[in-house]
């Protein structure tokens, strides 16, 4: 298991034993004939937690790489799009309750699993593994903030925090 010790002000871990969509900070694990999709615990940070997941195609469907297969309302409105071709399914538990995947982001928290076309091992060879996708995180504000520090690190955003914080209303 690799961890970040200061991401965006928590500690992160990085499972080595599954592969790595670091675009949308989806991890794909093996299981049997499927691989199980679900939202890696930096995406998470990230994303500043997940509050609804909603499915944009229906379970038994067979999808496109890059076909949108769902949305996340988190701090903001996030699509994830199916990193493989094959038959989606998705977990009905997350559907009904989303704070499991911040609960448990690499077991119970997973959110759909493909049935790719293509073979398991070639699919799987198409994903990053836990180093790559450590080194895809050290241009993202979590490496930039270790601190978790509100309004980020970027000139522009201390000079808007700041100027708010100077405002009389």
């Amino acid at each position: 298991m690799a961890s970040i010790e200061r991401f965006l002000g928590k500690k992160v871990e990085i499972p080595e034993d599954r592969r790595y969509v670091p675009k949308q900070g989806l991890w794909g694990k093996l299981d049997d004939e499927t691989i199980i999709f679900g939202l890696s615990e930096p995406a998470l940070a990230l994303a500043g937690g997940l509050n609804d997941l909603e499915q944009l195609v229906g379970s038994g469907d067979t999808v496109r790489e890059g076909d949108a297969v769902a949305f996340a309302i988190t701090a903001k409105i996030q699509y994830f799009d199916a990193p493989i071709r094959g038959r989606i399914h998705f977990n009905p538990a997350v559907k009904e309750s989303p704070s499991l995947v911040l609960e448990d982001s690499y077991a119970g928290g997973w959110i759909f699993r493909i049935k790719p076309e293509e073979g398991t091992e070639k699919a799987m060879e198409k994903m990053a593994d836990a180093s790559a996708y450590i080194n895809s995180l050290k241009y993202t504000e979590g490496f930039k903030n270790p601190d978790g520090l509100k309004g980020g690190v970027s000139g522009v955003c201390k000079a808007v925090y700041t100027g708010i914080r100077g405002q009389k209303i």
